[in-house]
């Protein structure tokens, strides 16, 4: 089964993290919701939620892929842990998949991650992401990493995760199941 790591900062948005959960969850994916430290996580509008474990207890030998989600304030706690930041550089290493959805892909590119790739962003961030080739699309693709604008494409970019994990077929289903349009 794959396995996946969530990472929650305080300020996360709640739509861009919970949907990719729930998807994946449905594709039967196991999702680990990751948290910096153990307590619960506030998000950008209070929610709070309880992490399954933290960042501390991750290999990246044991993932297939970690996805950060936006929240203005939950990305700027993202990129400032190097913890984070070793994470993220071991999975690229051994070219494991990332996820990054709205303004988080500004993270990856301060992580010198998105150097030669194409990517897209929150529409108001896209100067963050350089040097990659910003794409107009809600969600793209280049090679192992995936990256999506915002809240309103939280479950198109939750589909695509499943799609690489699982396959299209999988993708396909769930979607189906939940009255969302994909192809």
């Amino acid at each position: 089964m794959a396995r996946v790591a969530l990472i929650l900062a305080e300020g996360f948005e709640e739509v861009e993290a919970i949907a990719p959960i729930d998807v994946l969850r449905r594709a039967g994916v196991e999702v680990l919701v990751v948290g910096l430290t153990p307590e619960p996580v506030t998000s950008a509008r209070n929610v709070k939620v309880v992490p399954d474990t933290t960042i501390d207890q991750l290999s990246p030998d044991e993932l297939d892929l970690v996805i950060l989600p936006g929240g203005a304030g939950g990305v700027e706690r993202l990129k400032e842990d190097p913890r984070v930041e070793r994470l993220l550089k071991a999975m690229q290493e051994k070219k494991k998949l990332i996820g990054a959805i709205c303004a988080a892909p500004t993270a990856l590119a301060k992580f010198g991650l998105l150097e030669g790739k194409k990517a897209t962003v929150y529409p108001s961030l896209v100067e963050e992401i350089k040097p990659a080739q910003f794409i107009n699309q809600a969600v793209v693709e280049d090679e192992n990493v995936i990256t999506s604008q915002g809240p309103g494409t939280a479950l198109e970019f939750g589909l695509k995760l499943a799609e690489r994990l699982v396959g299209k077929e999988k993708a396909r289903e769930v979607a189906r199941r939940m009255l969302v349009k994909y192809e």
